[in-house]
């Protein structure tokens, strides 16, 4: 018989069927929250301290005091996991600014807290297409400094636009013809020895994912730059691929450009190493 999923929504766990969103909560009626999607393997947590890290970053930049510390979000991390059948998979965490209780100009109750879980879904066949897209197109929002806000309409309308183009992934391109990053994914170049990223300064948000990866490309000897890559430049990369909590790694290509990823194959594998030997 199926089991049910069990999600937490402020301390309490309940069936997602029986889950019902505060109408009040200003997360949801204003976008006003962040998130942080974290990846378990056989049942451990990848790099919980950096997830946790970035969102007390986020929160402190959004002026949100949370109602939990690191042992509290890792044990409910845990907790999630120990109370559904799920192996391997995805862990949503959201904060939001709680329920509003009078005006939301005024004065807003305490944060609340919402845990969703999710198998990793089957990865595509790869190389994935990308497609490049001009920020100025879409609603993106581009905070200072970087933070998972729930608000992401933007890089949603710009997912349905690369689908529309038969494309797996979007990615941005800023004003001054700069790389940015994609709709919920980092990107990364290879040139002759060198990888190279768009750098955080760009407004970029600094994913674990994204740190993992410059770690071990590190550990492999490769040269690292995080920096402002033209869009004119992108034909003469030798590589690309996109990266993100859920997928890992994918190699990917785009129209007019194709590439035979030796060093991304190889740091696939050391990633996909990295990941199942988690404990």
């Amino acid at each position: 018989m199926h089991k049910e999923k069990l999600i937490y929504i402020n301390g309490n766990w309940i069936n997602e069927t029986n889950a019902a969103i505060p109408l009040n909560d200003a997360g949801f009626l204003f976008g006003d929250g962040l998130f942080e999607t974290i990846r378990f393997q056989n049942g451990n947590l990848f790099r919980p301290e950096k997830h946790f890290e970035r969102l007390q970053d986020g929160l402190q930049s959004i002026h949100l005091i949370p109602s939990f510390n690191e042992t509290d979000f890792t044990n409910l991390l845990q907790n999630i996991i120990e109370k559904n059948t799920i192996e391997s998979g995805l862990i949503r965490f959201m904060v939001t600014r709680g329920k509003i209780t009078s005006t939301p100009w005024n004065h807003m109750g305490d944060c609340c807290v919402y845990i969703t879980i999710r198998p990793i879904s089957p990865l595509p066949n790869y190389p994935v297409k990308v497609t490049f897209l001009q920020e100025s197109d879409y609603p993106i929002i581009r905070f200072n400094p970087a933070i998972k806000s729930l608000n992401y309409v933007g890089n949603m309308l710009a997912k349905k636009t690369a689908e529309e183009l038969g494309a797996y992934e979007p990615v941005f391109i800023n004003a001054n013809n700069i790389v940015t990053e994609c709709a919920i994914r980092n990107i990364f170049f290879i040139k002759d020895s060198m990888l190279l990223t768009p750098h955080t300064n760009l407004g970029v948000l600094p994913g674990v994912m994204r740190d993992t990866i410059i770690d071990i490309s590190q550990s492999l000897k490769l040269d690292v730059s995080e920096s402002h890559i033209e869009f004119s430049e992108i034909d003469s990369m030798d590589e690309a691929f996109i990266s993100s909590t859920g997928i890992g790694l994918l190699p990917c290509v785009w129209d007019g450009w194709i590439s035979n990823h030796t060093i991304t194959l190889k740091l696939m594998s050391k990633l996909q190493e990295l990941i199942d030997n988690i404990s």
